[in-house]
């Protein structure tokens, strides 16, 4: 009987030692419910090591991100002398292997030399041999026309989509800021990831009484950092008084004595905020937090957001509102990857 005992120990040891097919390439068919190759049978500790490679406008929600999961960083150099190519050309070079790795490239796509160098990064990391690369896009440039207005006109977001996927097998992004549906179109498996979590958090931590959408449109964002923060949420509204004064307050919550967060997913101008903030300060608002996932902060931004009492954003851009981190939420988006 020995025989049989030596065959069977003989048989697990085998099984153990052959790496089974490549998960992966049948994974970046779906992101969402069960993924067509199952999970291993034998030799589940076989599987290819994550790397996280951060591009420019990425290295710190890279490496929390990378802490997160948690992974190894993958540096990277961006010049090849002290300023670069003199004529502004971006350079990437990858300072360690990738070879056979699952790589997660994190690179926000704004301003627009950061899309070349994503591309950059996408195609070196794939000619480095990687296994499979997750494109992290924090904030998706040019994603806010999802449909052709005019004849001629170009859908950037899907063309930015297509040059994604080009060397990428799958793509997270975080509040696209055209209709989400967009993504259903991409040429490749795309999860939105939402931010509100983070700004819950962060809510919470402040002690507000209640969050507020600066609109409709945004209620379902305001409810879902309410939830994180275990306060009402409410919507404002436009009320028109007379025939010359239009009141913005909230649809049904009174604000008097309270502290409220304003949240939505972009902060641009920053003058929608401003005129809420006031308004709720005229209705006895104690305190007005302004929150948002991309804070892009153009213009004159700062001085119209000098109504609030806090003005924060997360770290898919980088500023210095930035109080925040989305590292946890990406990296629970790609260990659910598989």
């Amino acid at each position: 009987m020995w025989w049989r005992l030596w065959l069977r120990s003989h048989k697990r040891k085998s099984m153990a030692l052959v790496e089974p097919p490549c998960r992966y390439k049948k994974a970046r068919h779906s992101l969402s419910g069960t993924q067509s190759a199952g999970p291993f049978k034998y030799a589940t500790f076989i599987r290819a090591s994550v790397k996280v490679v951060g591009g420019s406008a990425s290295v710190s929600l890279a490496r929390g991100i990378a802490k997160e999961l948690p992974a190894s960083v993958v540096d990277v150099a961006f010049e090849r002398h002290p300023g670069g190519f003199p004529d502004g050309e971006r350079y990437v070079r990858l300072l360690a292997s990738v070879a056979g790795d699952h790589t997660v490239l994190v690179q926000t796509t704004h301003p627009d030399p950061m899309i070349v160098e994503f591309l950059l990064l996408a195609d070196a990391i794939r000619d480095a041999g990687a296994r499979r690369i997750t494109a992290v896009v924090p904030y998706f440039g040019y994603g806010r026309q999802d449909k052709r207005f005019l004849e001629g006109e170009a859908i950037s977001a899907k063309t930015i989509a297509k040059h994604i996927a080009v060397d990428c097998d799958e793509l997270l992004t975080m509040a696209i800021p055209a209709n989400p549906e967009i993504v259903r179109t991409f040429p490749l498996p795309t999860k939105e990831v939402s931010g509100m979590p983070a700004i819950g958090r962060y809510l919470k931590g402040a002690k507000i009484d209640a969050v507020l959408a600066p609109d409709q449109g945004a209620l379902r964002l305001a409810e879902e950092a309410s939830t994180i923060a275990g306060v009402p949420f409410d919507s404002l509204v436009k009320k028109r008084i007379d025939s010359y004064t239009v009141e913005i307050g909230p649809k049904a919550l009174a604000v008097k004595g309270k502290s409220v967060g304003i949240v939505d997913d972009v902060i641009s101008t920053g003058g929608t905020i401003a005129m809420a903030a006031k308004e709720l300060r005229a209705q006895g608002a104690k305190r007005v937090i302004a929150a948002c996932v991309h804070g892009l902060f153009v213009d004159k931004a700062e001085e119209n957001l000098r109504a609030c009492d806090d003005v924060i954003a997360t770290d898919t851009i980088q500023s210095k509102f930035t109080k925040v981190s989305v590292a946890p939420e990406f990296a629970a988006a790609i260990r659910a990857l598989g």
